[in-house]
């Protein structure tokens, strides 16, 4: 419906008082459309996702389902079925390859307990290799390199051990130590930082202890040493002098 426009008497037109403006419109037309479109319901936060009851937490990552590593699993174990490989061996023969060595000192009693047990070739293979594993991270652990100990120990190894185990048997046969001692002592002086420790504890209450050096090969003996200080060079000859008293330092350092 139009705007009514009232035109007092004596009014030049009917128009004079309109404006472009409309000033009773306060609203665009579209704003005032009707909705006819259903609202969408609001989204509801969630936390996390949680893994379902039935899902292996293997197959669960980054809060979803590991399809992929699933779908990889399952044919790993079609193909341990097609081979066999899910049950017990009919002869109770186990294949070893898993062992990487069939001479292995575990083979026989890893394959009768195996047996025993009822074992499939996939348990057995699983099993063999988490025992190598870990037989491998022992060794390396217990594993010690005499000559990269001795050489730790410098030019007088040879000395410092000598020295050390006359100590121990000492307290042994002083009755300070037992036997059970003594073993102890040989596992903590088995490297050159342990056999170290044991020399700062020693000395903490004898004081310094003197070393008979041991002449490193190719070096002067002691008493060539002094034949060459009792050479006439070793008072006019500063480039010879200063020779013999290397060597005397390399000889007799500690």
């Amino acid at each position: 419906m139009s705007e009514e426009t009232n035109v007092e008497p004596g009014s030049s037109g009917l128009l004079d008082e309109v404006s472009v403006e409309d000033s009773k419109q306060t609203e665009k037309p579209e704003s005032t459309a009707i909705n006819h479109l259903a609202a969408e319901p609001a989204v509801k936060e969630t936390g996390p996702a949680e893994r379902p009851e039935w899902l292996p937490e293997n197959f669960w990552k980054d809060g979803q389902a590991d399809f992929e590593n699933m779908a990889k699993s399952w044919k790993d174990l079609r193909a341990k079925i097609s081979k066999g490989e899910h049950n017990a061996p009919a002869d109770g023969k186990y294949k070893l390859d898993a062992l990487g060595d069939e001479n292995s000192p575990i083979a026989s009693t890893l394959t009768s307990w195996a047996k025993d047990n009822g074992l499939s070739q996939a348990q057995f293979d699983d099993l063999a290799g988490k025992l190598v594993a870990q037989s491998r991270e022992v060794s390396a652990v217990d594993a010690i390199d005499p000559a990269a100990e001795m050489k730790a120990l410098g030019p007088n190894a040879n000395a410092v051990i000598n020295g050390m185990v006359d100590w121990a048997r000492g307290l042994v046969s002083k009755g300070i130590w037992g036997k059970d001692d003594f073993e102890e002592f040989k596992i903590m002086g088995g490297t050159a930082r342990g056999l170290t420790a044991l020399m700062k504890v020693r000395e903490a209450y004898e004081g310094r202890i003197p070393l008979q050096s041991t002449p490193l090969e190719g070096m002067p003996s002691r008493e060539e040493l002094d034949q060459m200080v009792a050479d006439p060079r070793y008072k006019t000859d500063a480039a010879y002098r200063k020779k013999v008293e290397r060597l005397f330092e390399q000889a007799y350092a500690d």
